[in-house]
């Protein structure tokens, strides 16, 4: 493999779960840690690694509207902590708010009264936390490409990975029609702010929403969407037992995993059951007629994409183990956060899809 990312085309592009995977990597980091330093840390790699390889597809304009929608968490967080009061006890007190008296079986439950300054701060570190994992999401939304995400799904996940797929490609699409109509209502001397303007983009962002749907359904119904092949019940009932039965050693291995009295059984659960399920997707797969045309390959560089994601999880996650108040810092007392080394170093690997991933073309 070259040391220098080729030029993306159609023969090498980056497979779609490649991203959502490193994406989600970072995702589950940002999950780990409410320290501001780290968080802010993520979200610059993102947005790194979305400037340096999104096209100019339509779905990748939507990471700036996933920045816009954590910023809007962030201060919707805060308005709520202050309306809403907190259990973090606080001596620095910053105002008052008139408090509105509630019944006796509304108690514990206050509305307004005393907003300090360690509340703010708790809020505002709890609210980055869920802007970061909004954006993570945001940035495997630009990269990956819906159309070939959904092209490498396996069979017996089609028809949910259809609606899945549509769900996903639904807010990116809405981004560019909203561009696309201010842009026209500017070009005409139009204003674009304000909620007239806002009202009136609304309606045709819908429609156009409303008519690719129907769109889509058409495509699928025209091209035989939804045609199974016959399977003997032995060959159904064994799918369904090995996948339900997998994906709940899964989940019970994951418990273990989680929990300090189960480490020795979570392990062999998790592999178990992954195995399981596989086996019952594979099984599962029969069922579907559907051919795919070129499919997509997990090559060297996805891998080294995926892996990078994974690194970036999991050296976030034995951070927590032996350095917790790093990662969480505290607000009583009221004291700066520090950036520890080792999970920022850690946060950096997730910089490598910059380098190896196939760099796009430019736009004519």
């Amino acid at each position: 493999m070259e040391l220098r990312a080729p030029e993306a085309n159609r023969s090498n592009a980056l497979h779609a779960g490649a991203w959502w995977l490193w994406a989600l990597g970072l995702a589950t980091a940002a999950s780990r840690t409410t320290n501001p330093l780290l968080l802010g840390l993520l979200v610059g790699v993102a947005g790194y690694v979305v400037a340096a390889r999104r096209t100019d597809a339509p779905w990748a304009r939507s990471y700036g509207a996933f920045v816009k929608l954590g910023l809007f968490v962030v201060a919707v967080r805060v308005l709520f902590s202050m309306a809403l009061g907190s259990p973090i006890p606080g001596s620095h007190l910053l105002f008052t708010l008139p408090e509105v008296p509630l019944p006796d079986w509304a108690r514990g439950v206050r509305i307004g009264g005393r907003v300090t300054a360690e509340q703010l701060v708790f809020a505002l570190y709890d609210g980055a936390k869920l802007a970061t994992l909004l954006i993570c999401v945001g940035a495997a939304n630009a990269l990956a490409n819906p159309a070939r995400l959904l092209k490498s799904l396996p069979a017996a996940l089609y028809e949910a990975g259809v609606a899945v797929v549509v769900a996903m490609t639904f807010a990116p699409n809405m981004v560019a029609d909203v561009v696309r109509l201010r842009t026209a209502r500017r070009l005409r001397g139009r204003p674009t702010g304000g909620v007239r303007a806002v009202l009136q983009i609304g309606l045709p962002v819908l429609e156009g929403a409303l008519e690719r749907s129907v769109a889509v359904a058409a495509s699928m119904d025209a091209r035989g969407y939804g045609r199974t092949a016959e399977v003997p019940p032995a060959v159904r009932r064994t799918t369904a037992a090995l996948t339900l039965g997998g994906l709940l050693g899964v989940c019970a291995g994951t418990y273990g995993l989680l929990a300090a009295e189960g480490a020795g059984y979570g392990l062999p659960l998790v592999v178990l059951g992954l195995l399981a399920a596989l086996a019952g997707l594979r099984l599962g797969g029969r069922r579907s007629v559907r051919t795919r045309y070129r499919p997509d390959r997990f090559g060297a560089r996805a891998w080294l994409v995926a892996g990078s994601g994974a690194a970036v999880a999991a050296l976030m996650i034995r951070a927590g183990t032996y350095d917790p108040e790093a990662l969480r810092p505290g607000v009583v007392p009221l004291t700066a956060p520090a950036l520890p080394l080792w999970p920022a170093l850690s946060v950096l690997v997730g910089l490598l899809p910059a380098v190896v991933a196939p760099v796009p073309k430019e736009p004519s």
